[in-house]
């Protein structure tokens, strides 16, 4: 899924197998329909891990080499994601592509029974989708959410949903719709996605920072979730990121929560001197109001502080920047460069970052490939 097509012998070098475990292992994924071989050339490759290259078997030298991929239409998966008043839901195939449109719920009541009515629905609706386009009958689902979850199924911690006991939403959700479901917390959704799928591959360290209704951040080392009990804690959201900076509901001054919406909002509001809403702020920022430039500009370099202390720390190759309110890094990268630059080393590496435009179907479709992972581990 990561590589392919890839060479049997590139895959045993990776994983550290012989040839023939390798020969035996993948005659039995093609026998189950799950890999097919495919002539491949060296530019048809997929992205290697850094350190590994495609080499031609000398046994084989002159005839054409023969690559294993996935096949795509074997499987197919659904993935929803859970905002406060916002159901998504995509259906992706085995190789992580969207085949469907993306189908969305509003959440009116957010109890965990009318929330698992409403995925029901969504799971449905995706399944129809993609039997009429011919594709097979999902085989799992994942479910994404902004928070902390125990064993992949039971939600702990849910403050957006304002769930205050644990929900054992896997369990709940299986019941109701006979699919095996995994939950997931959204960030990490996000990480195992681009890790599997997307920028990600090949890559020995990999981190995803999102900004919007709250800060969150997830690390990968060599493809793997960095896994810690309080990572889903939003933990990073009050790091240091400007001395001068406004107090967070936990009283500490300058955290990264002034990168939140709420924050920004609060300083809007107090810099043209009336209430208002993120919508207006967002409004007036792409509209170039000076007063809405200026506080991008303020907050694109505080991101950049909270994004050189992660480079600075954690040390991942790339840092990918995401969630509802990263237009914002958008609209002022010079600043969130002069941010990253101000707490970096003038001799270090430049930071290697993207900013993705936001999606609400990109983190379904993150959700599924956990679904995807699980399934396949």
């Amino acid at each position: 899924m990561k590589y392919g097509p890839i060479a049997r012998i590139t895959l045993a070098q990776i994983l550290g197998l012989s040839q023939g475990a390798i020969s035996r292992i993948t005659s039995d994924l093609i026998y189950a329909g799950v890999v097919e071989e495919t002539p491949m050339t060296a530019d048809q490759t997929g992205k290697l891990p850094r350190g590994f290259t495609t080499k031609e078997n000398g046994e084989r030298r002159g005839r054409p080499q023969t690559g294993l991929r996935i096949i795509t239409n074997a499987r197919t998966f659904v993935g929803i994601k859970l905002n406060a008043s916002l159901a998504s839901a995509v259906a992706v195939n085995a190789g992580g592509h969207i085949i469907t449109g993306c189908h969305e719920q509003a959440i009116d009541d957010a109890s965990p029974e009318v929330v698992v009515q409403i995925i029901k629905r969504l799971i449905t609706d995706c399944s129809s989708e993609a039997a009429m386009a011919g594709w097979p009958k999902p085989c799992a689902a994942g479910i994404s959410i902004g928070g902390h979850v125990v064993n992949d199924s039971v939600v702990t911690f849910a403050p957006f949903m304002h769930w205050s006991q644990p929900v054992h939403l896997s369990q709940m959700v299986h019941a109701a719709t006979g699919l095996p479901t995994g939950i997931y917390n959204d960030i990490d959704s996000l990480l195992v996605d681009a890790c599997w799928f997307g920028s990600g591959v090949g890559l020995s360290s990999f981190a995803v920072l999102t900004v919007g209704v709250g800060v969150g951040y997830s690390l990968a080392l060599n493809g793997e979730l960095v896994n810690c009990p309080d990572k889903s804690y939003g933990l990073v959201g009050h790091i240091l990121v400007d001395p001068e900076g406004p107090r967070c509901v936990s009283g500490h001054k300058g955290c990264a929560q002034c990168l939140s919406d709420d924050s920004i909002v609060e300083e809007y509001s107090h810099a043209i001197g009336h209430v208002v809403t993120f919508a207006d702020f967002a409004r007036d920022a792409k509209a170039n109001v000076p007063q809405a430039t200026k506080l991008v500009n303020r907050t694109c370099f505080r991101l950049g502080t909270l994004v050189a202390t992660i480079a600075n720390i954690a040390m991942p190759e790339k840092i990918m920047i995401a969630g509802e309110s990263s237009f914002i890094a958008q609209l002022g990268i010079d600043d969130l460069r002069n941010g990253i630059n101000n707490y970096r080393h003038s001799q270090a590496a430049p930071v290697d970052f993207e900013i993705p435009d936001h999606d609400w179907a990109l983190w379904a479709k993150a959700a599924a490939a956990q679904a995807i992972r699980q399934y396949v581990s």
